[in-house]
């Protein structure tokens, strides 16, 4: 019986690119996006290439549309083996206008998705999860959100000031140590993985520099996915292995 997983902002970039990935393994791919011509348009695409792929409207920002889109799941499958949070925002990378530090609302807006929307979206789907003979629980963060590495003034990333988009990766890196511990009675892995600076649409004004495709990015998604039984929960890693909280 194929996995069945769901990515949340699985329409384009490093999701679209997961959801390829995954499909090839023979998983069924359920993508989650805020409106249905984008979700039918990846799709689409999936199938085209002979892969197995769904779709639910899904916005992480409202309940309402994250408890629909698991009744649907429930009612299809029965079941959700991989939740991949995806979903995620950086609305600093455009924003034109000086601020002593930060913007307040871009911090709220940043936060509501990148964070709340992945524990909104993650508590809905719980159930469907323990369902799973091996769920997986795949949270997309940033290196960026490590702290240890903000302070290091060796990093490449060090002189980047984007205090809304660091610190709700750095939250969300917390609150994967957290459901790892109060799921450590379950096969329910928990990892926090930063695929890397991926040339997506999400860093718009400096995509041309990034090093990594969406699809080679994608690939420590995959390894998150498809952790084995024995692999420790509640890990942050990336392509080179552990990276530092």
């Amino acid at each position: 019986m194929s996995k069945i997983v769901l990515i949340t902002g699985g329409n384009r970039g490093l999701g679209f690119s997961a959801a390829k990935a995954l499909a090839l393994t023979g998983a069924t791919v359920v993508i989650g996006a805020r409106g249905e011509a984008a979700a039918r348009k990846a799709v689409d695409a999936l199938e085209e290439s002979g892969l197995t792929a769904d779709w639910v409207e899904l916005d992480v920002t409202r309940p309402a549309s994250a408890r629909a889109a698991a009744e649907i799941i429930r009612e299809r499958y029965r079941r959700l083996d991989v939740l991949i949070n995806n979903a995620g925002i950086l609305p600093e990378a455009t924003d034109t206008v000086e601020h002593e530090f930060a913007d307040t609302d871009i911090f709220r807006q940043t936060f509501e998705t990148n964070t709340f929307g992945s524990v909104t979206v993650t508590e809905i789907f719980l159930p469907l999860l323990r369902r799973s003979a091996a769920g997986r629980i795949v949270n997309v963060s940033s290196t960026m959100g490590s702290l240890t590495d903000q302070n290091n003034p060796l990093s490449p990333y060090y002189s980047m000031l984007l205090p809304a988009y660091r610190s709700s990766k750095a939250a969300l890196n917390s609150i994967a140590v957290e459901l790892a511990k109060s799921l450590k009675d379950t096969p329910i892995k928990v990892t926090s993985v930063c695929p890397g600076f991926v040339q997506t649409d999400l860093t718009p004004i400096s995509r041309q520099q990034a090093p990594l495709t969406a699809d080679e990015a994608a690939q420590i998604v995959v390894t998150a996915a498809t952790l084995p039984a024995d692999a420790e929960s509640g890990t942050f890693i990336d392509a080179n292995g552990p990276v530092a909280w």
